[in-house]
């Protein structure tokens, strides 16, 4: 039996540990997820592969991490976490080096669509690691820090990959994450512990006693009964569709965004890496102030905030699009669309879900949102896919495109969200 002094020590040492790896080492393997939105433009330029043919590769990766985050958010809530992540991180790292060989659209397919079902390991096995080593008022907080996973690997990517695509080619979009990939799984390894029981310490709720009032520790005989009574919850089916809908803008401003920016804006890839780089560093603002906002002013209620980062996101969204062509003011919408967005991420894409499920199937309550949100995701790649090249014309070498058509599905995606969030606005959280 461990004195109080002890528990004390142990809890604050590896929730340091914890919170390093799943916040660093998801975003070091966020690269391996993001290397075909830097590699669009040479690859079409090479003539390797066409935009119909990258928006099918890429909905390969979201269509197999939308079906991996259920199933993989159910086997989370059993799995030993360090092994779990351990062994995702090293599988991913492999899909992306074997990427940087091939030029064949079938073979593209099969290994993206291997590298979103490993990387479908991810946000389940981070959540359930945060959600085992930080209490109920915490949680905002802890998942907000969490989320800034998202944008340290969206800048790595666009400005570090991409200005090593520019230097050494388009193979090094994805053999430069693959290496980053390695050490990843190995470090997470190193620091990840699974949860507080298996050394021995109390649970993190009774640790801190933290508990909503009114609510008491679930009764269900088991953990897979446990994990199917979230589908009987009304609010997680609105906030599936509402983060499927965030999700739309989210990954065709990562996965088209350089695209927009070097054919409809002129930029050059290292410039629109820099430029989607400020959107993911106001990003990782973004998810800390929304966890902390709505932690602190708003007693961990999340549909205010949301609301309100709603618009500033809308706000950002449009002046990319529509506002004059000049630095500043690019500069001014990426960064009000980054904070804005990753906000949203962060509480529609997990958090809210894990405030209303009951905490023992936090991995359970992520994959149903997730599956959702990525297949959300993967629609938008084929649609947006679609759409670029129907806008696309050829004229001896010069290409130009039209991006109007596609631009209004991004930003009407953007407002069906926030109308859905909105209707949220008296969930109950619980224990």
């Amino acid at each position: 039996m461990q004195d109080a002094g002890q528990i004390d020590a142990l809890y604050k040492r590896h929730r340091f540990r914890v919170m390093l790896a799943i916040t660093l080492g998801y975003g070091l393997i966020y690269t391996c997820r993001l290397a075909l939105g830097v590699v669009k433009k040479p690859l079409i330029d090479a003539g390797v592969f066409s935009p119909t043919d990258l928006g099918m590769i890429g909905s390969a990766l979201f269509y197999t991490y939308a079906i991996g985050k259920l199933t993989n958010g159910f086997l989370a809530d059993h799995a030993n976490i360090r092994r779990f992540l351990g062994f995702a991180f090293l599988m991913t790292a492999l899909c992306n080096l074997a990427m940087g060989f091939t030029t064949t659209l079938w073979v593209a397919v099969v290994l993206w669509g291997l590298n979103g079902w490993f990387q479908s390991f991810g946000a389940p096995g981070g959540v359930v690691a945060m959600t085992s080593w930080f209490s109920n008022r915490e949680r905002g907080r802890a998942y907000g820090v969490w989320s800034t996973a998202h944008s340290i690997g969206e800048g790595l990517t666009f400005l570090v990959v991409g200005s090593a695509v520019a230097v050494l080619g388009w193979r090094w979009g994805y053999w430069g994450p693959g290496l980053i990939g390695l050490a990843t799984a190995v470090g997470c390894y190193l620091l990840i512990q699974d949860r507080p029981q298996t050394l021995g310490l109390p649970e993190v709720n009774d640790w801190k006693n933290d508990h909503y009032a009114g609510t008491t520790k679930p009764g269900i005989g088991s953990v897979l009964r446990l994990q199917l009574s979230i589908l009987r919850i009304p609010a997680i089916w609105v906030l599936c569709l509402a983060s499927a809908t965030t999700y739309v803008t989210r990954y065709a401003i990562n996965s088209w965004g350089i695209l927009y920016l070097q054919e409809a804006r002129g930029y050059s890839l290292p410039q629109a890496g820099t430029l989607l780089m400020i959107s993911t560093l106001a990003g990782m603002a973004g998810a800390i102030a929304f966890g902390f906002i709505s932690d602190k002013f708003f007693d961990a209620r999340r549909p205010p905030v949301n609301l309100l980062f709603g618009i500033l996101e809308l706000a950002g969204l449009c002046l990319f699009f529509f506002g004059p062509n000049s630095l500043p003011v690019m500069v001014t919408g990426m960064l009000m669309f980054g904070m804005g967005l990753t906000g949203l991420v962060t509480s529609l894409g997990g958090l809210f879900a894990v405030d209303i499920a009951p905490k023992r199937v936090a991995g359970a309550a992520m994959g149903v949102i997730g599956i959702f949100s990525y297949i959300g995701a993967a629609l938008q790649e084929q649609v947006s896919g679609v759409l670029i090249e129907k806008g696309m014309r050829v004229v001896g070498d010069a290409r130009s495109y039209d991006f109007g058509p596609v631009i209004w599905f991004w930003i009407g995606s953007s407002i069906v969200s926030m109308l859905l969030a909105a209707s949220l606005w008296r969930t109950r959280l619980r224990d």
